[in-house]
């Protein structure tokens, strides 16, 4: 279904983070239906070539495979775009993993991994891309946060405590790059059905929890989430930073 079309978003350079399946998915085809050039990194290269193959053939797309736990990789990674797709000026910080884990099985080592991959990299991307945009005037940074810390959510303490800090880190960012008129926000995702979701996670209880517990009384998708970080990138949101935003359907 096409949603509202932003003017501001057409031929702008998009780096999307984790965009080779589930919401980034949905984040790379959003900003390709807008025009926009995107960049994304993944590590997984048979989905991202998998999405690659299935864009519009006037879509300006473009792949970098890389470990985000590498920051060296990571850093790669955005000159490479950079040098195919032009500066960037916005930047969504999505790729994370939210697997389970219990209190006694955590080491120092995994802690430090969680870590990596569900944080450190927003900071780096963040500084990668800052000169892009300070030198065009202006640029939109979205973080993935998630509710899961907001609502308490157990059996992964390691992923919660970095989601929670994403929104320490959004309002650091937001004051420290808003007299370069970079804007930095924060999306909180409820439960969004992707695929890794509803493979992993999801069973009868868990639907039947989500109807319980949410205002809306279906289950959210990852263009729900997509949808809204086109906002936050646009210049319709040009008032709006330092902010963290919750799309949950009403479970919080």
């Amino acid at each position: 279904m096409q949603g509202a079309i932003y003017p501001s978003l057409k031929e702008r350079t998009v780096l999307v983070t984790g965009g080779g399946s589930g919401i980034g998915e949905a984040i790379v085809r959003q900003f390709v239906g807008q025009g926009s050039r995107v960049g994304f990194i993944d590590v997984d290269v048979k989905a991202s070539n998998l999405l690659l193959s299935s864009l519009p053939g006037e879509a300006k797309a473009h792949f970098e495979h890389a470990d985000l736990r590498d920051i060296g990789a990571l850093r790669r990674a955005v000159a490479a775009i950079r040098e195919a797709l032009g500066p960037i000026t916005i930047l969504v910080n999505n790729a994370a993993r939210d697997d389970r884990h219990s209190i006694e099985d955590v080491t120092p080592e995994y802690w430090d991994e969680r870590i990596a991959v569900n944080l450190k990299h927003q900071f780096f991307a963040a500084q990668a891309v800052a000169p892009d945009m300070t030198q065009a005037g202006g640029g939109a940074i979205v973080n993935m946060g998630s509710v899961s810390w907001v609502i308490g959510q157990g059996n992964m303490p390691c992923y919660t405590t970095a989601k929670s800090a994403v929104q320490g880190l959004t309002r650091a960012l937001a004051r420290d790059l808003g007299p370069k008129n970079i804007r930095v926000n924060s999306i909180l995702p409820g439960w969004i059905m992707t695929q890794r979701q509803q493979d992993l996670w999801l069973t009868p209880e868990g639907e039947a929890e989500i109807m319980q517990r949410q205002c809306l009384k279906r289950k959210l998708v990852p263009d729900d989430i997509a949808r809204t970080v086109l906002f936050f990138a646009a210049d319709d949101s040009g008032a709006c930073t330092n902010q963290n935003y919750i799309v949950d359907g009403g479970w919080v």
